[in-house]
């Protein structure tokens, strides 16, 4: 639902770019001429980007960003705030769009981990298996402090401190997963796709909850999850109306 001025985005997408220094020019050009805030990240493995700005000039900077065929996929997630959440416009060219450490770990080269609709994530969690009967356990794949803002009900939280701490928390705990149908799961979703290629790789059943929290509260209100969701700029917390609200801290 819409409510405010302002129209903030936030995507990703593993697709490889040779050209990423380059394309950081033309997409940090294009966003400060439309008067866009927020960052937007590039390395050879895809594009990550929050932005926000007047809906105009936001929905023209991804138009013509979807016009090169390599984005032409793209789908933003889309929310509204009374006040630009941004102080400054980042465009930055990175090893990782999110880090791991994994060089070996590159969605836009390997088969992605299987992606779980949101619809079905929240149906699996109502009869409280999924459709082999088999145990579903949410994994948040987010540091600690976000975690405390909110997250699935009985979800595991390893307390990361950050994303790149995911695979040894994976080797410590392994064997308590072994069995279980794992949902991984993040913000937006470019973290849980990295750590379910990474539990799939450690031989579990695991799926990656497509979009992430936001687009799960976009498509079915929030049922089986507490609290908002952390999200990294002034607005800090968003419910599962994905209006800003105070945070919900343990």
């Amino acid at each position: 639902m819409k409510s405010g001025a302002i129209l903030n985005i936030s995507c990703y997408l593993f697709v490889s770019l040779a050209d990423a220094p380059a394309l950081r020019e033309r997409l940090h050009a294009r966003a400060d001429a439309l008067g866009l805030k927020g960052t937007v990240l590039l390395a050879e493995e895809g594009i990550n980007l929050f932005l926000a700005g007047a809906p105009e000039a936001v929905n023209t900077w991804v138009a013509e960003l979807r016009a090169d065929p390599r984005f032409a996929t793209l789908a933003p997630k889309e929310s509204w705030s009374e006040h630009q959440p941004f102080k400054r416009l980042k465009v930055k060219v990175k090893p990782e769009i999110i880090r791991m450490n994994r060089p070996t770990v590159r969605p836009d080269r390997a088969d992605r981990a299987p992606a779980l609709p949101a619809a079905t994530l929240a149906r699996w969690l109502d009869q409280g298996h999924d459709d082999e009967g088999r145990e579903v356990v949410m994994l948040d794949t987010r540091n600690g402090f976000e975690v405390d803002h909110g997250a699935f009900d009985g979800a595991i939280d390893w307390r990361l401190h950050k994303f790149s701490d995911f695979p040894e928390a994976l080797a410590a705990h392994r064997d308590e997963l072994v069995g279980k149908t794992v949902v991984s799961y993040c913000t937006g979703g470019i973290r849980c796709e990295k750590a379910a290629m990474v539990l799939s790789d450690a031989g579990l059943h695991a799926w990656q909850l497509e979009g992430g929290i936001l687009k799960y509260f976009e498509e079915t209100g929030g049922p089986h999850y507490h609290g908002g969701c952390f999200v990294f700029d002034e607005r800090e917390s968003l419910g599962a109306d994905l209006a800003p609200v105070a945070p919900a801290r343990a």
